[in-house]
């Protein structure tokens, strides 16, 4: 980064919850902001076809729905990253 855009003041500011981040786009043009803005990196499961069930208690289900939603994915992804993280931690541990 250099000097000058350390010295910019940023343009999209943070935002405290996303209906605020929701509020403010839907008021500005995100064309006004591609100089601020990066690609994504988006990486996409291949070959979810085997399933598993687990069995949980309504709270901690509910509690689940709940976590996943503010990070803003649905219940079984926030698992299945659970588990690739956890199974990642154990290989390391392995080795």
């Amino acid at each position: 980064m250099t000097a000058e855009r350390e010295k910019t003041p940023r343009r999209i500011p943070h935002f405290a919850s996303r209906e605020e981040e929701a509020e403010f786009w839907d008021t500005h043009d995100i064309t006004d902001y591609l100089d601020e803005l990066k690609p994504a990196t988006v990486r996409v499961a291949k070959n979810l076809s085997h399933g598993m069930t687990i069995r949980l208690d309504l709270k901690t289900l509910e509690q689940l729905r709940g976590l996943a939603e503010e990070k803003g994915v649905g219940p079984t992804t926030l698992i299945r990253m659970w588990v690739l993280e956890r199974l990642r931690a154990e290989r390391r541990a392995q080795a």
